[in-house]
């Protein structure tokens, strides 16, 4: 079987009209990425309205994650084969319907529906990253696509325009005839996607490039056999995945733990996500510079140290004296600043290791970008859906909150160990030589 990981393979250069579609993809993703997560900060309202569980309520951020991710193997295959151009327009316009029924859900099951079916905007990154790797040559794709990928700041959106216009329209009709409340922002979504549709429509090149137009089905689905395909999706799962589920569930977080209001809330969720989406053109920069398996490195490295701290419980050590004494020793509790400050490191490691996993992929699988992109982003985004439900019943389970960075630590630990012991293996297996090469991609023969 011939390799798909020799030395990489520089794709057709940039063309006029590259820098449009970047842009206008970009900011179609920003929006379409609050439109997925809305729920984050519309949670608590929502909440409080339906007389909902913390598990209920888990479920409606999950569900909604769910549908962005699982169609993210196919909507990348599409846009390989008939453009990126035609398949975001698609889902501008099935997600604008979805985000404007979210605003007359009447009841529990209802709102499942839809926010199940609103979720479909989230399947709008694969996409882009096939559109935007067939626009741009392997030299630049590193930071094209951190460029994109940094639309996940509209992650934040949300949390900073939520609160203040929930409370500037609750009980109210806005125009009369719209509901107001939380129900109003996605009415505001709707009106967005539309004109970015209109947008996309009439300002990017009507004649689309398709890197996987003249591949057959087996040659798009074929690199899904190799095993590295779901190591880098199981790094995705870290640092993608898990930033998706914090950002839905660090409101509530900060609400229940350290007593803020539901705006404090979003603002001090939004110094997570926006060093987690910013950095990330960074950490293409620094992967076309230095490499995608040393940004990994530090990626894991910081991500392991914070959540190390973070899942420590607040409490103390109470030791009885055989005399009846008892006394407190080793007491801990972690306040609200130096939480935000670890949190905003966290956030800044997964912004530099979203770009990093994603920079291994045109150079391990050119011209294949949509299809293990696609199930890359496609696994990474369904960590995000395991993973709110997995924090609400592991502190049901324990009875702690900071359980939930426990499950991170222990997710990074798998991912790091993976890596390594990779590496490793590559190293002992090939010449001596390869000691300072780590960045080389592995020999065929070892099967990692």
């Amino acid at each position: 079987m011939s390799s798909v990981t020799e030395e990489p393979t520089t794709t057709t250069p940039e063309a006029k009209g590259a820098g449009r579609v970047l842009a206008l993809s970009s900011i179609a993703f920003t929006v379409m990425f609050a439109v997925w997560l809305m729920f984050g900060i519309l949670g608590k309202p929502i909440q409080e309205e339906f007389g909902l569980s913390d598990v209920q309520l888990s479920w409606i951020s999950a569900v909604a994650i769910l549908n962005g991710s699982m169609w993210r193997l196919p909507a990348g295959m599409l846009a390989d084969r008939i453009g990126g151009r035609l398949v975001m327009l698609f889902i501008l316009a099935g997600s604008a319907v979805a985000s404007l029924a979210v605003s007359f859900a009447q009841n529990y099951p209802m709102l499942l529906v839809l926010a199940f079916l609103v979720g479909f905007a989230g399947n709008s990154f694969s996409v882009g990253v096939a559109w935007n790797s067939a626009w741009f040559s392997s030299r630049r794709q590193g930071l094209a696509l951190g460029v994109f990928g940094a639309g996940n700041v509209g992650a934040s959106v949300t949390k900073f325009i939520g609160p203040p216009v929930i409370a500037a329209t609750a009980g109210t009709m806005v125009f009369g005839f719209i509901p107001g409340g939380w129900r109003f922002i996605p009415v505001i979504y709707t009106v967005l996607l539309l004109v970015l549709f209109v947008a996309i429509l009439v300002g990017t090149p009507a004649q689309d490039r398709k890197a996987g137009a003249n591949k057959s089905l087996t040659e798009m689905l074929a690199p899904l056999k190799q095993v590295r395909v779901w190591r880098f999706s199981l790094y995705y799962v870290a640092v993608f995945g898990a930033y998706v589920a914090l950002s839905a569930w660090l409101p509530k977080y900060y609400m229940d733990n350290f007593d803020v209001s539901l705006t404090l809330a979003g603002l001090l969720t939004a110094t997570f996500i926006f060093p987690a989406s910013l950095l990330r053109p960074v950490g293409g920069w620094l992967a076309d510079r230095f490499g995608a398996r040393r940004g990994m490195y530090l990626t894991f490295a910081v991500m392991l140290a914070t959540t190390g701290v973070l899942m420590m419980p607040n409490g103390h050590i109470v030791i009885n004296h055989a005399d009846g004494r008892a006394t407190e020793h080793l007491g801990y509790a972690i306040g609200l600043v130096p939480f935000v400050i670890l949190v905003f490191l966290l956030g800044c490691a997964m912004g530099i290791g979203k770009a990093a996993v994603y920079k291994h992929i045109p150079e391990y699988f050119p011209g294949l970008v949509g299809p293990v992109g696609g199930l890359v982003g496609m696994l990474g985004g369904l960590g995000g859906f395991f993973l709110p439900p997995l924090f609400a019943y592991t502190k049901e389970w324990t009875g702690f909150p900071t359980s939930t960075f426990f499950v991170l630590f222990l997710l990074t630990a798998i991912c790091a160990i993976w890596m390594h012991l990779t590496v490793v293996r590559m190293l002992h297996t090939s010449s001596p030589e390869l000691a300072d090469h780590f960045e080389s991609p592995e020999p065929e023969e070892v099967k990692a």
